[in-house]
């Protein structure tokens, strides 16, 4: 028994529930070239349940790899090709048999598993070929770089080397090869600029653009079409011709351009990156058996790190967590929505309105106070649709019925006397909403759910005055709307089942990720960000530097600032939250002095941006009044993350949400936070900040890290 074979057998009895993936052959004439092995990556499920490399798969490609290198030392065949099922090709490593590792020894031997098939590829004494006739990632991209040649296909929807997003590196030879063969910097966009980029996909003729690929042809007859090139390129009719890699300064500054990516991105809180890049910087002299050695070695440290633990974590959450939302009712319970009204029209009710139009293709209807409002909503709808015109996303036919979906109507009872589904958009003030509602249900029929985008007040209080109390439930979107998924879905004191049921098809039919979370002020992502931000504003207020409080948060590696956040946010909004939870737990959430004297004096946030950075602005540093308690950065991280870890613990101990997991979900999904930190719990638990703060962990032991 070969080690390759004993490796994968070890590898495949730790993880019996494997998918596993079959590696057919078969024999094809190719015209004027001889007898050709095509292998086909097929796990026998359907497209939505994508080929991965598992160790038994590894194993199952392995043995197929020994039938055609016998063929082909036999002079049998010309050539081999591998290929994958109608849509996929292959999306790399099992996950979940990653996930079950426990020992440094295991997962250094998955890494040499997947080289040592792999490579065999390159090996073989006839050309190889990759036909990317579908969706390719991490190790499936991989698989096709050992090949001699590779094609893709046009219609190809996703292609991308993801490793440094979830925590790990291209371990299967993309690190070595994929510089080696297109350069240095290119390989940097794809392996971490891409992946740090909420994991940026490539389209079929962006990987042709980039030289992946050798040839690019039509998805409709792909295969037959690269069969056909494969011939002549077997016969010598057709010559491939790649660019030379620059192997001098060109390299080393597409390494340091890297890191200058990853410490914008992580700050280097997260290893992965910097591994990825420590490996192409190796890579220069071409020695492809030392660099498929260190990604060995960096592939077993990082299974056995709490990155990729995190970095996994949060993988599941996003694709099966937000699937199964915790607590919401029957679906069968929902009602249909065939018309939408929105109150408001200004620029949040007016996207809300796009994405109704967009994604449950039936009426929207907004009104406001006056027609000019209105008019001013439904042009920007209608301006927002012109321009998914231009860019491709929509055919003028589908523009025209979109925009002929969105209308606007000055009367309340003409607007919403047949709809379905209403949400108000209206400024952030009690008094206002509660008017609206019983204005809107007046005219409203008595089915229909009303809906409220509040982002901190009770919506328990805004149903009190109401008739029906139990169809009202909130609906926080997060802006910017089209991009953020993460939809905050509350459950008020008398909401019944059905309003909360059809409230949750509404939001998997506008594709969001919805989360239930209980009536309490700021609901979940505004509670968290507000505590943290309010910790921020603390130390500044009393005395703290603004560029140390600033800084001592880089390790987490969020995708901004604080201050820049509270900019994006708006300062108002943000001391208008700050209001809220101060009225409401006053002994923890604090109302800035300086902060309101930003407000009060109309900035739009603490800094300038003159020198294309940020800098304080000298007018915002004016008005500010500090006391003379100055911290470090160490301090200053203790004490913010203290306080976030006593914020996530009283939540649960409230039942804001079901579990720790949909905290982390919500900040993932509505504000950013890196799937590198796996939200947040993870991280606390890691750096003992949940035990010191609460006394206990958030996360039960292998849910977010190696497993007892």
């Amino acid at each position: 028994m070969s080690t390759t074979t004993e490796l994968l057998k070890g590898a495949a009895e730790l993880f019996p529930d494997e998918v596993v993936t079959q590696a057919h052959v078969r024999h094809l004439e190719l015209p004027g070239a001889g007898t050709f092995a095509l292998i086909t990556l097929d796990n026998g499920l359907d497209h939505t349940k994508p080929t991965t490399f598992g160790p038994q798969s590894l194993a199952n490609l392995n043995a197929a790899i020994d039938q055609v290198e016998a063929e082909a030392a036999d002079g049998k065949i010309v050539g081999v090709g591998v290929t994958g099922k109608p849509f996929i090709f292959a999306v790399g490593a099992d996950l979940k048999g990653v996930e079950l590792l426990k020992r440094h020894e295991d997962a250094l031997a998955i890494g040499k598993g997947g080289h040592d098939v792999f490579k065999r590829l390159s090996g073989l004494a006839v050309p190889t070929f990759a036909y990317y006739n579908g969706a390719a990632m991490g190790g499936g991209v991989e698989v096709g770089l050992h090949c001699t040649y590779r094609t893709v296909s046009k219609a190809l929807p996703a292609f991308s080397l993801p490793e440094v997003f979830l925590g790990l590196v291209p371990g299967w030879g993309g690190c070595v090869l994929l510089p080696n063969l297109i350069g240095a910097d290119r390989a940097v966009s794809v392996i971490i600029e891409n992946s740090l980029n909420q994991n940026k996909q490539l389209k079929g003729q962006q990987v042709y653009d980039l030289g992946i690929a050798d040839a690019i042809f039509e998805g409709a007859d792909f295969l037959e079409q690269s069969l056909l090139w494969t011939a002549s390129v077997l016969k010598g009719d057709t010559e491939v011709v790649r660019a030379d890699v620059d192997r001098g300064e060109a390299w080393d500054q597409a390494v340091q351009r890297g890191k200058g990516i990853a410490d914008s991105k992580v700050h280097g809180a997260a290893p992965a990156a910097y591994r990825a890049l420590d490996i192409i910087a190796a890579a220069k002299n071409g020695d492809l058996r030392q660099g498929f050695d260190a990604e060995d070695q960096a592939l077993a440290d990082l299974i056995m790190g709490g990155e990729l633990r995190s970095g996994i974590y949060s993988f599941n959450l996003v694709q099966k967590r937000a699937k199964r939302p915790a607590g919401a009712p029957d679906k069968a319970l929902a009602r249909p929505v065939t018309k939408v009204g929105v109150v408001g029209a200004g620029l949040m009710a007016s996207q809300l309105a796009l994405l109704f139009a967009r994604r449950l293709e039936v009426p929207v209807v907004l009104t406001d106070i006056d027609q000019a409002r209105i008019d001013k909503g439904v042009e920007y709808v209608h301006g927002e649709i012109d321009k998914l015109l231009l860019k491709g996303r929509v055919n003028q036919d589908k523009a025209n019925r979109l925009k002929g979906l969105v209308s606007g109507h000055l009367d309340k009872a003409a607007a919403f006397g047949d709809a379905d589904f209403v949400i108000e958009a209206v400024f952030e003030e009690m008094g206002v909403k509660q008017q609206v509602f019983a204005e809107v249900e007046a005219v409203v029929p008595e089915h229909a759910v009303l809906a409220t985008n509040t982002s901190s007040l009770s919506v328990t209080e805004m149903a009190s005055k109401l008739k029906h109390p139990e169809r009202v439930v909130g609906f926080h979107f997060f802006n910017p709307v089209a991009i953020l998924p993460l939809l905050e879905i509350v459950r008020a004191e008398q909401t019944d089942d059905a309003s909360l049921a059809t409230a949750f098809s509404v939001a998997k039919s506008l594709k969001k990720t919805a989360v239930l979370v209980k009536d309490a002020p700021a609901f979940v992502v505004n509670r968290i960000l507000t505590r943290f931000m309010g910790e921020i504003q603390n130390v500044i207020d009393e005395g703290t530097p603004v560029e140390t409080a600033e800084k001592a948060v880089e390790p987490l590696g969020l995708p901004m600032s604080p201050l820049v956040l509270l900019e994006l946010v708006g300062p108002a909004i943000g001391l208008h939250v700050s209001e809220t939870l101060h009225g409401a737990f006053p002994d923890r959430f604090t109302v800035s002095p300086n902060l309101a004297a930003v407000v009060k004096a109309g900035k739009r946030g603490f800094y300038v941006y003159d020198s294309g950075k940020p800098e304080l602005d000298p007018e915002v540093a004016a008005l500010l009044k500090q006391g003379d308690s100055v911290l470090t950065e160490e301090q200053v991280r203790d004490r913010v993350l203290d306080a976030v870890a006593q914020e996530i613990g009283l939540m649960l101990d409230e039942g804001v949400v079901a579990e720790a997991q949909d905290i982390d979900l919500c900040l993932i999904t509505g504000a950013g936070w890196p799937f590198h930190l796996g939200g947040i719990t993870p991280y606390l638990d890691r750096a003992g900040v949940s035990e010191r703060v609460n006394g206990k962990k958030f996360l039960a032991p292998g849910v977010a890290s190696v497993p007892a």
